[in-house]
């Protein structure tokens, strides 16, 4: 289980530059990925047609945006800030799907907080955000991604 480094909001600017921590591993099942394609009405082959994909590619693989849409859940296992009021999803910089997730590996969340500024009367937040194929040297994904916490 999943042990979210813990700091409050007052402390926040403490984190930059360090690597903030590691979730758990997540397991891409199959439902889940059918479940976003009917969520976003991306029902490509290579991720719903399991027949199809195994001929073609050995199995079926997650959406690229179903794996950036990870982000906030596993986020929630690598940090948990006190003191905020609410957190806003303000982005992402620098987005690259860098290996493909097959249907039934499992994917972690890597972090490392690259700054911390004033924005807005909160705090924006950049993390490097990495997510890990269990297994695997390269990556699913590697972001920037940007949240602003007020406090």
């Amino acid at each position: 289980m999943a042990n979210p480094k813990k700091v409050a909001f007052a402390d926040l600017e403490s984190l930059a530059g360090t690597e903030v921590g590691v979730s758990d591993w997540h397991q891409i099942d199959q439902d889940r990925v059918n479940k976003f394609a009917d969520a976003t009405g991306d029902h490509q082959w290579i991720h719903v047609d399991v027949e199809r994909a195994t001929k073609a590619m050995g199995g079926p693989i997650a959406h690229g945006f179903l794996t950036l849409s990870l982000l906030p859940m596993l986020g929630s296992e690598v940090l948990n800030v006190s003191g905020v009021t609410r957190g806003i999803n303000y982005g992402s910089d620098k987005v690259r799907f860098t290996n493909m997730v097959p249907v039934g590996s499992k994917v972690r969340l890597r972090q490392n907080c690259k700054s911390i500024t004033e924005k807005s009367g909160g705090k924006q937040m950049i993390m490097e955000s990495t997510v890990e194929i269990e297994g695997q040297e390269r990556p699913a994904l590697v972001a920037e991604s940007i949240t602003v916490l007020y406090g």
